[in-house]
């Protein structure tokens, strides 16, 4: 298309030429108004996408940890200093057993014992560690483990994309965070020691073991206070997770379409195929018509027809019914067969809304019926 525009002369005209579809809403910018399915949400998850911080594990993590080193670091002190021992007290008899050399057998297996002794100290911290941080995220998200996100793709290698998550939303709520996290370490650190000075000057004063216990201590009771500090930025994060996971499973209406055409079919197949079988129902019950011994109507909206043969059932069969247009058609095909049309407004309505085609007349409306088929083998001379 063109736009038509006019010189300073009022004589030169230009055309311009432009695209309406720039002015046009694109389809994948649609606004995002309907509420995430399940579905999608299901598939969300199988994809590894779910609503968790990863803040939350990690203070709970934090805050056990020190809460187990206050009464447990004691306990991790005697067993260090006890290795220590060992290790420092055999070292000058098996200097002088090699003429004041260490063999490297010896050094290798002294390593060894005591990294696996200083492992076995520290393993229930460790796993005791990994125990909070998994029930952490099986609270947030439930248990459902996928591999999904551990599966390579090509599309992480993409530069462009890559480079539009370094300056993405997200990156920036994690800079702000990390920033806030230094802030309040800093704050909880200053605040902590401002009033501890003269315990801080008593280090240099005390012997090395009461030393160590003074700074353990430090650092424990620092450690929990900053721990419990992180939790205010844990669950904030928590909250903006959640609401930015469901702002993300947003979808607009032709998703939910889309959606729906491929979980349930088209709808639109779906009504022919309906149609088609309602189809072939009617050709069937019209088919069953001419058996029928009579045609029970309302007499202009409703139309049953009934059979009844002692030796195919022991009550009466309704082998068609309709309504309107095809109790109309009933009537003329059972004209066309010469069956019997008898009014029986009650009867005809009881029959189209409790008995379906193919069932037998319920025993409440034995009576009823009896009647009609005697009055109908009557006039037809039938036993």
């Amino acid at each position: 298309m063109y736009i038509v525009c006019r010189a300073a002369d009022a004589e030169t005209k230009l055309l311009i030429p432009y695209n309406l579809q720039f002015f046009a809403e694109d389809a994948n910018g649609a606004e995002k108004s309907e509420e995430p399915t399940s579905k999608k949400l299901d598939d969300a998850r199988k994809e590894g996408q779910v609503a968790k911080s990863q803040e939350v594990a990690t203070a709970f993590s934090l805050l056990a940890f020190f809460l187990i080193l206050r009464f447990g670091y004691g306990f991790m002190g005697e067993n260090f200093e006890a290795i220590f021992g060992s290790v420092y007290n055999t070292i000058p008899f098996v200097a002088r057993m090699y003429d004041g050399f260490l063999p490297v057998n010896y050094i290798y297996s002294t390593i060894n014992k005591a990294l696996l002794t200083v492992l076995l100290i520290c393993a229930p911290f460790f796993i005791f560690g990994f125990l909070i941080a998994f029930l952490c995220d099986l609270v947030q998200v439930g248990f459902k483990p996928t591999s999904k996100p551990l599966q390579p793709k090509l599309s992480k290698l993409n530069p462009i994309s890559g480079m539009k998550k370094i300056f993405s939303t997200r990156k920036i709520f994690d800079l702000l965070k990390s920033i806030l996290k230094l802030v309040i370490m800093g704050v909880v650190i200053i605040s902590y020691f401002s009033n501890r000075q003269e315990s801080i000057f008593l280090l240099y004063d005390i012997p090395l073991k009461q030393a160590i216990g003074l700074m353990g201590s430090f650092i424990i009771d620092l450690g929990i206070r900053i721990a419990a500090a992180y939790m205010i930025i844990a669950f904030a994060d928590l909250i903006y997770q959640r609401r930015k996971f469901h702002k993300d499973m947003m979808m607009t209406k032709q998703e939910v379409k889309d959606e729906f055409k491929n979980t349930e079919g088209n709808p639109e197949v779906k009504s022919a195929q309906k149609r088609r079988m309602m189809q072939a129902s009617r050709r069937r019950m019209m088919q069953e018509l001419p058996k029928a011994d009579v045609v029970i109507t309302n007499p202009t909206h409703y139309a049953v027809a009934i059979r009844y043969d002692a030796e195919e059932a022991d009550a009466p069969i309704v082998v068609a019914k309709g309504a309107d247009y095809i109790a109309q058609k009933i009537k003329e095909v059972a004209k066309e067969n010469n069956v019997e049309i008898v009014e029986n407004k009650p009867l005809a309505r009881m029959l189209y809304a409790n008995v379906e085609i193919g069932e037998m007349v319920p025993p409440e409306l034995y009576k009823a019926v009896a009647e009609v088929l005697a009055y109908v083998y009557h006039l037809k001379g039938k036993a």
